[in-house]
């Protein structure tokens, strides 16, 4: 096999470009920006679990040795750990801490989905997008006059862009949106954990009312 002969920049351009084009126009700006940007975290070091604990053990000391009214504001470099544990220093409630966890991982979850669904349009796009380029090249055979070189040229092309199209979609864009939904399922169940043990080790320290409340403090 002549691999060389595989290449057809003219054929990638058309099912690249277009694919791309279109699921920006369909997709929109925002919705595309956030694919890229979420396809560029996959090559980052995600959440660290184990260096975000260990930053918020001596946070768990300190409010267990001064209480809550005393803890200090703590930075593991996280910042939606961060924000919750400040939640829980302002309510001092350990429902104020999982509150805002929620609601950061509910807004992380969206953006990931979006991004996600965002590749997988593009990755329906692609072969179609092959289908328009195989078109094309064999619209360069309704000229009968056409040689030899140039029919054996647009039959090639034809296959190509199809085949840029299957490839473009299955080999790149869907296991690039299923790389995202692992991602996400792994770092979410990190965070989890980090918050489960959070506030399994703060709950005593929070002082709490004859209800079971908060209690207030003066």
């Amino acid at each position: 096999m002549d691999i060389p002969s595989l290449f057809d920049p003219l054929s990638a351009a058309i099912v690249v470009g277009g694919t791309l084009l279109a699921a920006l126009l369909q997709c929109g700006f925002a919705e595309s920006a956030g694919a890229l940007g979420a396809i560029a975290r996959l090559g980052r070091r995600g959440f660290d679990a184990a260096k975000v604990r260990a930053e918020l053990s001596t946070y768990v000391q300190d409010i267990r040795q001064d209480g809550v009214v005393r803890g200090r504001r703590t930075r593991t470099g996280d910042r939606d750990i961060d924000d919750a544990t400040e939640a829980l220093i302002g309510a001092r409630s350990v429902a104020a801490l999982i509150e805002n966890y929620e609601s950061h991982r509910a807004l992380r979850t969206e953006i990931n989905e979006r991004a996600r669904a965002t590749l997988v349009h593009a990755a329906d796009l692609a072969p179609v997008f092959g289908l328009a380029g195989t078109l094309l090249a064999l619209a360069r055979l309704a000229d009968g006059s056409v040689g030899d070189s140039a029919l054996t040229a647009a039959i090639g092309s034809a296959v190509l862009t199809t085949l840029y199209g299957l490839m473009l979609a299955h080999l790149v864009l869907a296991p690039l949106a299923r790389a995202i939904e692992r991602a996400t399922r792994a770092e979410e169940k990190n965070r989890q954990d980090v918050i489960d043990w959070l506030a399994t080790q703060l709950e005593s320290a929070i002082p709490r009312g004859p209800l079971g409340g908060p209690r207030a403090i003066a």
